[in-house]
């Protein structure tokens, strides 16, 4: 592995915590960083460990107010790194890995104050009742990765169009979830969770006994799924703009984890029904090769012309 020469061993070593949680916790999000020069992908594992810790907190066994105090105790330190009050002798590694990754790139840790937020309203257990309202979490749970990301990753100088570049990277960040939300319908019934919004479930007829994962007789579950599919594919084909602005390695990054979740998306559209059997997931060597075709930039110009071909008809 690459490694920094100007960085102290402390920091070092903060960034070592950071990759080896990354690495066993974040398997999809793990292909897509490891195509990143050393910079950048320790900076993106930082930002990965920091968030895990904010979803630990709102997905673990612990009472609301022990996790709303815990979150706001996050968010504390979020403040202590944004003002500069971290540094290297501090005895949390991720939060010094977090502060030397934000003196290094301009990363808006704002967005990581809205992340606590999105987390904060699974505390809450809120429920949705259109896609509007389901875009507000999906924008600070995912959509602020995004941004987090194209942070660390930067644009092209005198990338066309690159003053929306923060927005594609939203609304891909908007796609990710989306399709997360599907693939894991069976897993949050069971914690009793529905993210999917009210109005989408009783189109469909899907309302009643959701909460068990068990359409009710008569539902259009197939429907719904397809539906949500749908709107998914229409947020990648958005937020791929991102790619022509963004170098080649930071593209190749976005391009295989999108891609892993794309072809998530493919495997739930022709099997509706297999997420409510279990979580659907793709084997390691197709992740692979994914990863290998972002690198290539295969990826990208597959979904450029299919962007195209959209455009025409």
């Amino acid at each position: 592995m690459e490694e920094f020469t100007h960085t102290s061993a402390p920091v070092r070593a903060a960034y070592s915590y950071c990759e080896a949680v990354t690495g066993t916790q974040a398997r999809n999000f793990a292909y897509g960083i490891r195509l990143l020069p050393a910079d950048k992908r320790q900076a993106m594992s930082a930002l990965y460990a920091f968030s895990r810790r904010v979803d630990d907190i709102g997905d673990g066994l612990l009472g609301e107010a022990v996790k709303r105090d815990r979150l706001e105790g996050t968010r504390e330190l979020l403040g202590r790194i944004r003002d500069g009050a971290v540094d290297e002798d501090d005895t949390d590694p991720v939060a010094v890995a977090l502060a030397d990754a934000a003196h290094r790139f301009p990363i808006p840790l704002d967005a990581l104050d809205e992340l606590i937020d999105g987390v904060l309203m699974d505390v809450r257990g809120e429920t949705y009742e259109t896609w509007d309202d389901l875009k507000v979490y999906c924008r600070c749970v995912a959509g602020a990765i995004g941004r987090l990301s194209l942070g660390v990753f930067g644009t092209l100088p005198g990338a066309r169009g690159g003053e929306r570049a923060s927005e594609y990277a939203d609304t891909l960040g908007l796609a990710l979830q989306l399709t997360n939300i599907l693939r894991d319908v069976r897993e949050d019934a069971s914690s009793g969770r529905t993210y999917l919004p009210t109005d989408d479930l009783a189109k469909f007829g899907c309302t009643d006994g959701f909460q068990r994962a068990i359409p009710p007789s008569g539902a259009d579950f197939t429907g719904l799924v397809h539906f949500e599919v749908r709107r998914a594919r229409g947020l990648f084909a958005e937020g791929y703009r991102l790619l022509p602005m963004l170098d080649r390695r930071s593209g190749a990054c976005v391009a295989a984890m999108a891609g892993i979740y794309r072809r998530l998306l493919d495997r739930i559209e022709r099997d509706p029904m297999a997420v409510l059997r279990g979580r659907v997931s793709l084997p390691g060597r197709e992740k692979a090769y994914v990863a290998v075709r972002g690198l290539s930039g295969l990826d990208a110009r597959h979904i450029s012309r299919k962007a195209v071909r959209r455009r025409v008809r």
